[in-house]
């Protein structure tokens, strides 16, 4: 095409530049990417579902769970079809699935009460659980990351790197352990180890989430830390960073304004994976404290073989970690002017 041909092609945009009128607008193209991740969002949970339909059918026969090994043929089989469980495993399936749909994830086998009504408490107790260590970590390692990154390679940075690589290097049931040795038990008496006598909400009793929050804390800063510590100290050292020193700008302000903007991209990724992470691994520190939430709902439901509520849980934890994540996709496009302006 010739340059006059070019040049007519191009029309105005809202904004008094020239924009193609070949190219896709913003809106189509933003409407497009956001169908192609819902989609695929949508496609992996359903793949789950049959994981997690599939997984939780090999662990046995919930009847023989529940009446023991003295039943009785025909106290089985009546079991069997009370629950269901008699028919072909794609009928129970998608039984199962219309279901989640609407909302009704069954009926416990343990207490004989709806699962929604089970497990909606220790959903609630749970979030805010996840919520209140999220509100703690991002700011908490973004203070360490710019902080050794503004003294790298001195003492302080060294100090830091191996605090950092020495708390990442613990799994979070030793972290939280330390941590009922150290303010429960043997050095001093100052927080109660365990949640057994809460009773409420979350916030009736703020003392005993003092050590769950502690020991998740401690779980993902290493590594949020130390991500965005290697992405400030690549952005401290671009161009124009240092023309922005050299133009007088004060270090606080050229920090602040060219660099955590610029190195925020990585640290959403991986502040994501750790949120995601927090859905599954508050499993083991909820266990650990017996704090009231989902993870100690999944244990019992294990236990007893309850498989409606294992089903809802692992859903719901997937759920859970393919939501963060793509929310993560679309402030990471928001934060970055050059995917902002040309999603594909």
């Amino acid at each position: 095409m010739s340059r006059s041909a070019a040049e007519a092609a191009a029309v105005p945009a809202a904004d008094g530049s020239l924009r193609r009128d070949d190219a896709p607008a913003p809106a189509r193209t933003w409407t497009l990417w956001a169908l192609r991740r819902v989609g695929m969002a949508v496609l992996t949970l359903w793949l789950i579902s049959l994981l997690v339909f599939t997984a939780t059918h090999l662990l046995g026969d919930p009847a023989q769970a529940i009446l023991g090994r003295s039943a009785t043929p025909e106290r089985l089989a009546a079991l069997r079809s009370q629950l269901g469980l008699d028919e072909s495993p794609v009928h129970q399936y998608f039984s199962w699935l219309g279901g989640v749909l609407t909302g009704d994830f069954g009926t416990s086998l343990a207490t004989k009460g709806p699962v929604s009504a089970l497990i909606g408490g220790r959903i609630v107790n749970s979030a805010v659980l996840v919520g209140i260590s999220a509100v703690v970590i991002a700011p908490l390692s973004a203070l360490v990351a710019l902080y050794s990154a503004r003294r790298r390679d001195r003492a302080a940075d060294h100090v830091i790197q191996v605090a950092l690589l020495g708390t990442a290097a613990l799994p979070e049931f030793v972290i939280g352990i330390l941590l009922v040795t150290l303010f429960s038990t043997v050095v001093f008496t100052w927080l109660p180890s365990v949640a057994v006598s809460w009773t409420g909400s979350p916030w009736s009793d703020p003392v005993v989430m003092i050590l769950p929050v502690a020991t998740l804390t401690l779980a993902v800063v290493p590594y949020v830390a130390r991500i965005l510590r290697a992405s400030l100290i690549e952005v401290l050292e671009s161009d124009y960073v240092e023309m922005a020193r050299l133009k007088g700008v004060p270090e606080r302000r050229a920090v602040a304004r060219h660099a955590l903007g610029n190195a925020v991209v990585p640290a959403i990724q991986v502040m994501a994976l750790q949120l995601a992470w927090l859905a599954g691994g508050v499993v083991v520190v909820e266990s650990l404290f017996l704090y009231p939430g989902i993870g100690t709902a999944l244990v019992d439901a294990v236990r007893n073989r309850d498989v409606p509520v294992i089903q809802a849980l692992a859903l719901l934890i997937a759920a859970v970690y393919v939501a963060v994540n793509l929310i993560a996709d679309v402030l990471t496009i928001l934060v970055t002017p050059k995917l902002r302006t040309g999603v594909r």
